[in-house]
């Protein structure tokens, strides 16, 4: 009897099955090798690989952005990402670490000079700066210079440069010290072009959160409380650099008119501009540069100086994995960065609960006797902001003093979850206030008629289908407006009695100098919003002194990683190291592609998580500096 042939969809589909198996185990294979390799170097891996001469510059190439806390990003989804050529998100570098950094060199006998090579230092606020200038003092205090080249210098850049002995700018270098602004994307006419609808409720006359979905430009009222602050930022600016390098404020140049006389007097050359003006001691090339530093700590095989970079020696300064003294008392330091968001929350975002979680851990160790909340967040969540501030009070009712310290931003729900604390600290260039609250919804009736779509059906109450979205498609029912206008409204009232009750205050204290309006912490000072201006060092001696501490150990509380998670973090994170991962160029299209959607990306990123269980938000949208 002849054999059944398989049938035409069989014979058909066979192809396709074996390459697809064939894939699948080429893919299998390739990742378990990875692993392996990964597994390789994190085990075989040493610190003391990093050798640093016996004279030696520390290079401080800090590459990224300067942050309280780095957010968490899955290791796996990000190498291979990166490896496909897709977008890395910005590096971070946390700001204890580099200060860690440069005050362990200042007592290194082996380091006797260090360079600031600044051409890839991302973002970071001025209080952050601030902090990483103060420990270069130091370093400088030890009795050694430091020492700023450059081909170009941003505002960021040259904030930190100006710490420095001597400011070196590369031949057709520049030095652009542009100043502050705030330039938020509106998106009133596209989202009418779509036929969104958008409904605000909100309460506030400089509550402008809502202003991007509701207008083509920013309000009156807005440009006016924004100028306010950005003008108190830049003044600051000026004020620090000018002191630093011994120049009058009128160097800077704050008009079109004002540099192109000075460039007229240097012919066009924007190095020399930049020479003449003061902002750099000299125009070297690279290697004039390298035979200066050579004279100071002598020459390497390679040619250059001896030197040994921030990332190597951060390597041998800073352990991957900290133990606590079980024995010593603790002013513990929980992190609150990025935006307030209801429930658990990975780090680089404040989770109600997640965030609620660490200040409960503090609470019931008894090692824990005071607590400094460390925020960096421009609020979120009405209903996770107040819940991580019940917890704050319930720290205090244990009798352990909390100090709230603002860094760059603590504003709206960041104001918020301050609020509760003993003391508020803040820099004096905090972006603080904008106490206010808000309620925002887009609905798509209209659309759906244009799509010729239509959601019908019956329900017990007028309520019915309201959790379920069903406004989203049929629109909001003017009643259920006032509903949300009203709970709004009685959102701003607890908001309101909250800081008066906290800051001995009353609600008419409160409200004059709330309606959403932004302070820097100065100001806020002067307002009675804050108790004392001073950095994240002064506020863990503030909460030491209340808990009457006098020997003590610091300890940063995070979310614990489970095994699994320690141990692929360490896999991929020494192959990336090692470059045992395949790296994928961006192209230049690519990265104007990705600098023209940032902005896009970053609001959308925000609305997807405003996720208050009743639809209130205390954020701040306009506390971005540009």
């Amino acid at each position: 009897m002849a054999e059944k042939k398989p049938g035409l969809l069989r014979r058909l589909f066979r192809p396709i099955a074996r390459i697809y198996r064939g894939f699948r185990s080429i893919v299998l294979n390739i990742l378990f090798i990875v692993i392996v390799i990964g597994i390789g170097v994190a085990i075989f891996s040493d610190k003391e690989s990093v050798q640093v001469p016996a004279t030696s510059a520390l290079i401080l190439n800090l590459t990224g952005d300067l942050v309280e806390e780095k957010r968490w990003t899955d290791p796996i989804s990000a190498a291979i990402t990166e490896s496909l050529g897709g977008q890395e998100e910005a590096p971070e570098l946390l700001v204890r670490d580099v200060v860690k950094v440069i005050k362990h060199a200042a007592t290194d006998n082996r380091i006797q000079t260090m360079v600031l090579d600044l051409s890839s230092l991302g973002s970071g606020s001025m209080d952050k700066l601030k902090t990483v200038g103060l420990a270069i003092e130091e370093f400088k205090a030890a009795g050694k210079k430091v020492f700023a080249y450059g081909a170009y210098f941003g505002q960021n850049q040259y904030f930190l440069a100006s710490y420095a002995d001597e400011i070196s700018l590369s031949p057709m270098g520049a030095v652009i010290l542009e100043g502050f602004g705030s330039y938020p994307m509106y998106y009133k006419n596209a989202l009418e072009k779509l036929k969104i609808n958008t409904h605000v409720f909100r309460v506030g006359t400089y509550k402008s959160a809502v202003e991007p979905f509701m207008r083509n430009d920013m309000s009156d009222a807005a440009k006016e409380a924004n100028s306010e602050w950005l003008n108190a930022l830049w003044s600051d600016y000026k004020q620090q650099v000018a002191a630093r390098r011994d120049f009058t404020l009128d160097t800077f140049d704050d008009t079109y008119d004002s540099i192109l006389a000075k460039l007229q007097a240097a012919d066009g050359d924007i190095s020399l501009y930049s020479l003449n003006n003061g902002f750099v001691d000299n125009i070297q090339t690279r290697e004039e540069f390298r035979n200066k530093i050579i004279d100071i700590v002598g020459e390497n095989d390679k040619h250059t100086y001896n030197n040994v970079t921030y990332n190597n020696y951060a390597s041998l300064v800073i352990p991957k994995h900290t133990i606590d003294n079980p024995i010593t008392d603790k002013v513990a330091v929980v992190v609150a960065r990025g935006m307030i968001v209801d429930g658990q929350a990975k780090a680089g975002t404040v989770g109600g609960d997640s965030t609620a979680a660490l200040l409960r851990r503090a609470r019931h160790d008894d090692k824990v006797k005071a607590v400094v909340l460390r925020i960096d967040s421009p609020g979120g969540s009405a209903f996770a902001s107040e819940v991580i501030g019940q917890e704050i009070t319930l720290l205090r009712q244990a009798g352990k003093p909390v100090i709230a310290s603002m860094g760059a931003v603590a504003a709206s729900g960041g104001y918020w979850i301050a609020a509760p604390s003993n003391e508020i600290w803040a820099s004096p260039t905090t972006i603080t206030g904008s106490i206010g609250i808000f309620g925002l919804l887009h609905t798509a009736e209209d659309a759906m008629k244009t799509l010729g779509l239509n959601v019908d059906g019956v329900g017990t109450t007028e309520l019915a289908g309201l959790s379920a979205g069903l406004p989203l498609f049929k629109g909001l029912e003017p009643k259920a407006k006032d509903v949300f206008q009203l709970l709004i409204e009685r959102g701003y009232t607890e908001f309101l009695t909250m800081v008066a009750q906290n800051r001995n205050m009353t609600n008419i204290e409160v409200d004059a100098v709330a309606q959403g309006r932004v302070w820097t912490g100065s100001k806020a000072l002067e307002l009675g919003l804050v108790d004392k201006l001073g950095d994240f060092n002064d506020a863990v001696a503030a909460a030491a002194e209340k808990a009457g501490l006098s020997h003590y150990d610091v300890t940063v509380l995070k979310q614990e990683l489970t095994p699994a998670e320690k141990m692929i973090n360490d896999i991929f994170g020494s192959a990336k190291v090692a470059a045992w991962l395949p790296q994928a160029q961006i192209s230049n299209e690519r990265l104007i592609l990705n600098k023209l959607t940032k902005q896009l990306k970053q609001d959308f990123v925000l609305l997807n998580q405003f996720n208050d269980p009743n639809g209130i938000y205390s954020y701040c949208v306009s506390c971005t500096v540009n």
